[in-house]
């Protein structure tokens, strides 16, 4: 008998899988609609506690406010005037808007219907597998790519992983990276009390859009930003945060973990990820539950990151080429 479960079930009309630990009392509910995680549920001294601040219903899942554990691909956050250029060819994702309107934020996938590729359990995890080829040329202006990607969520006894992996199915090279937007909660707290500690060696500097600065004038040592440094665990107290965090430090095991804790119940849990940055945010700007929970977002590369040079090299998928990100929340218990 396998000691983790792993079926299908709905929310409303949409579909959705479930996979579940019973030894650890955790569970994670996952939609077909964006791959989008919906719960991270912890029983803890006989409660439940649902670590994701995730979309509460159906009608949330198709309206998608503040992009709540969205899958961010083939960019993550925002591009600069929704315009960038590649391979010295301009690209206006959003032709014919004008002014205040032009915001391209988050990728294509957030309303997309994904494929269950694969869904299974075992003594060692639970797994779902989602895939889409939904990123092809003439679907979305302003990038004439195609993009296939899988999205693989697997449960087991140190917490559950992320591995997302793109393929370019195109002739032409293509600009691609991941990102996630999870957010996180603690029930009974406010999250002024819940420490914080990014284990970042650098702070991105960004314009009042979120846009980075250009060049070497984004990157500040976090020596010299006091009011935003992590690196030692510290109470988020009344600041807001929404910034990229960089030049990650790795534990031994190669994982970069940012970790956020609520010392009321001395529940917590470490966002790892091997590569990329960490943008952190405290939902100031949501349009529900204004700082009701942190978001810690792990990107393979920067915001904008289709418009920086120095970001060029880690964006590039060439044709028939493939490339794979990895991250996941561990669950730390008291």
């Amino acid at each position: 008998m396998a000691a983790y479960h792993a079926e299908r079930a709905s929310l409303g009309p949409h579909d959705i899988v479930v996979l579940h630990d019973p030894a650890h009392g955790r569970r994670v509910r996952i939609a077909r609609r964006g791959a989008t995680v919906i719960a991270l549920e912890q029983i803890l001294d006989g409660v439940t506690h649902d670590l994701a601040d995730g979309y509460r219903d159906a009608a949330e899942l198709d309206s998608r406010p503040s992009s709540r554990f969205a899958i961010m691909v083939p960019f993550a956050n925002r591009i600069a005037d929704a315009r960038y250029i590649f391979d010295g060819q301009a690209y206006d994702l959003q032709p014919g808007v004008e002014g205040a309107q032009r915001a391209a934020r988050h990728g294509f996938v957030r309303g997309v219907d994904f494929e269950i590729a694969d869904l299974a359990a075992d003594e060692h995890g639970a797994r779902a597998s989602f895939f889409t080829s939904a990123i092809r040329p003439g679907v979305h202006p302003g990038y004439p790519f195609a993009i296939d990607l899988t999205v693989t969520y697997i449960l087991d006894a140190s917490g559950l992983t992320l591995e997302a992996r793109m393929r370019n199915a195109g002739e032409q090279a293509a600009p691609c990276f991941f990102g996630w937007h999870p957010y996180f909660r603690f029930d009974g707290t406010p999250i002024d009390a819940w420490e914080l500690q990014i284990p970042a060696e650098t702070l991105v500097r960004t314009d009042a859009d979120y846009i980075p600065l250009p060049g070497i004038a984004a990157k500040v040592r976090m020596s010299d930003a006091p009011a935003l440094d992590f690196r030692q665990p510290q109470r988020i107290d009344g600041r807001e945060i929404n910034h990229a965090y960089a030049d990650l430090q790795h534990d031994a095991d190669g994982r970069a973990r940012t970790h956020l804790r609520d010392p009321a119940s001395e529940l917590g849990m470490a966002m790892w990820q091997e590569s990329g940055v960490m943008l952190a945010f405290t939902a100031d700007t949501v349009t529900r539950d204004v700082r009701g929970s942190v978001a810690l977002e792990p990107m393979e590369s920067w915001s904008d990151a289709f418009n920086r040079p120095d970001c060029a090299a880690a964006i590039r998928l060439e044709p028939g080429a493939e490339r794979v990100f990895r991250c996941g929340v561990e669950i730390e218990l008291p």
